[in-house]
């Protein structure tokens, strides 16, 4: 790899705290075939989710597509399903035109079970995507980011963990830099779950039954070799998702899209950003146009496959 290399990622090195997250919303699925209705819908494997477990799914489009993320556990008999809340309630009309005869109900549980950011020692103790009881709540253990333990707390409306509070985009940052794609607005229809690694952090369960779009998901894995990738970046200045980036030896085109980023204080923003591995040879690439800000690459918390370079 040539193009331009960043140093590593970094926060506060003593960060810890918990911060509300405004642009998460939880979908609820009750009755008792709440599970297997979700099982056919989502690339994760639902009817396996036991009690204490969590599982990273995607919600996919006929053409195999992220139209939703989410983080699902179980919460007693029902089936909780985290995801970005500016696609929550397309994503619940959705999965509801499916429900057909299943005894399954979905409704809009965020305001009853408010999501929480939980980052340092109050997140640590349990490994990623299991479920443990922690200040009268559930807290979703996370893969850490940048050697910190973080989490997804919910508990009672007006209910907050007992632990400091955390700057908002300190939390943002963590996530992009945990290399787990969230699918936002801007970013609905855009990718194949591989395409921003999805089935590399657990997200693509690929012995499961089928599931909306996963002739092509299955084909994106199993056949040819995958040219595009999601990798991390720092810019100087703001990106958002949805932007798409340009390579210098092809400007006419765009070489990738944005998937997350955040910036904290005076820091250089840490972006997520899906890109033709091609484009990671040679050249420079920019933010929103030829001319724009110049991405300068930053390793991954986790391996890629060797058809990445």
């Amino acid at each position: 790899m040539s193009i331009q290399a960043s140093t590593s990622i970094s926060v506060a090195p003593h960060t810890e705290g918990a911060t509300l997250l405004s642009d998460w919303g939880v979908i609820r699925a009750t009755g008792e075939d709440a599970a297997s209705f979700l099982h056919g819908q989502l690339t994760a494997d639902i009817l396996g989710l036991g009690e204490g477990q969590a599982r990273l799914a995607g919600f996919c489009s006929a053409k195999g597509r992220l139209t939703a993320s989410f983080v699902a556990w179980r919460a007693g008999a029902d089936v909780l399903l985290a995801c970005g809340a500016d696609v929550l309630a397309a994503t619940l009309k959705r999965l509801s035109m499916f429900v057909l005869r299943a005894k399954c109900k979905l409704s809009d549980a965020s305001a009853e079970v408010p999501v929480w950011g939980v980052v340092g020692p109050a997140a640590s103790g349990q490994a990623p995507w299991t479920v443990s009881m922690a200040h009268g709540g559930q807290l979703v253990h996370l893969p850490p980011a940048l050697g910190l333990a973080r989490g997804l707390w919910v508990g009672p409306s007006g209910q907050a963990p007992l632990v400091a509070a955390l700057p908002a985009n300190t939390w943002q940052v963590l996530e992009v830099a945990s290399g787990v794609a969230r699918v936002v607005a801007a970013t609905v229809d855009q990718f194949v779950p591989q395409m921003v690694n999805f089935e590399l952090v657990g997200g693509v369960n690929f012995k499961k039954g089928c599931y909306p779009g996963q002739e092509v998901v299955a084909r994106s894995q199993y056949r040819g070799t995958l040219k595009r990738r999601a990798h991390l970046f720092e810019i100087n200045g703001p990106a958002l998702p949805g932007q798409e980036v340009f390579h210098s030896d092809d400007p006419q085109q765009p070489a990738g899209m944005v998937v997350l980023a955040a910036g904290s204080g005076n820091a250089p923003t840490v972006a997520l950003v899906e890109v033709k591995l091609a484009s990671l040879a040679s050249g420079t690439l920019t933010l929103g146009s030829p001319e724009g800000s110049v991405l300068r690459w930053t390793p991954l918390p986790y391996e890629l496959p060797s058809e990445a370079p």
